[in-house]
């Protein structure tokens, strides 16, 4: 049984009936699969499929396929708002001897990849350690005027890599990547999560953090050369809504 988020439009039902139905030799047309009478344009859902991936889903057997599918369902609603990169995700260098414990605290988000999820201003995250060893995060923005918050977990999913966090916003979702690049736990953080479909393409997020609602222009511009060292794609990074944030009643 698959479960449909609810992102999902009409159309991405139709991407996934079709590709349950790509045979071992697809037709090669640049932004369609094609198989029997089934057609679909893949660029309509700001996803291109070109013929050698196309191709390669037909060849994938059976199991690997459902498995496809089953994270593929849950990818659409986000590859709609986000840019697709074809490949695995890279693999950042990440924070050495990174400190749990002292990256604790309040983060406010300088800059971001544009993300569907966030679409608010004075975005900020407050992170609290537990007798676990886990920590809870709280996430919150300002959006039509009223402050909106979820909580969540992180853990450390990496123990001999600590700087490879993992975070949770619902008991019944997997840990989604949460990667400590570079911290001095005072000023600044840079943060990148991505995560990949069968290694064929990869949807990633990166975000500069910084202790107050404000960097320099140079530490920005050495986040995302940061970025960018690491094969990260940051060129559409924008900068986040933090004016008049501590004159909001409800900060």
């Amino acid at each position: 049984m698959l479960l449909i988020p609810s992102g999902a439009s009409s159309h991405d039902f139709s991407l996934l009936n079709c590709l349950l139905h790509v045979g071992n030799k697809p037709t090669r047309t640049l932004g369609t699969c094609v198989s029997c009478h089934h057609m679909v344009q893949i660029k309509r859902s700001n996803f291109l499929l070109n013929p050698t991936i196309c191709t390669t889903l037909g060849g994938l057997k059976a199991r690997k396929m459902k498995a496809f599918l089953v994270v593929l369902v849950f990818v659409l609603p986000i590859i709609r708002a986000q840019v697709p990169h074809w490949g695995p995700c890279p693999e950042p260098s990440t924070q050495p001897a990174f400190n749990l414990k002292k990256f604790m605290g309040r983060w406010f988000e300088i800059a971001k990849l544009p993300a569907q999820f966030e679409r608010g201003s004075c975005i900020e995250t407050n992170f609290t350690l537990k007798l676990d060893g886990t920590a809870r995060i709280v996430s919150s923005e300002i959006l039509k005027g009223e402050l909106k918050s979820i909580d969540g977990t992180v853990v450390v999913e990496d123990k001999k890599n600590p700087a490879k966090l993992g975070i949770s916003f619902s008991y019944v979702l997997p840990y989604t990547p949460y990667w400590i690049l570079s911290t001095d736990y005072e000023t600044s953080a840079l943060v990148y999560s991505c995560t990949d479909v069968l290694r064929l393409f990869h949807v990633d997020f990166a975000w500069i953090l910084g202790r107050s609602r404000s960097l320099p222009d140079a530490t920005i511009e050495h986040g995302k050369e940061v970025f960018t060292n690491n094969n990260i794609d940051v060129s559409r990074m924008i900068l986040s809504r933090q004016q008049g944030c501590d004159k909001d009643p409800y900060i």
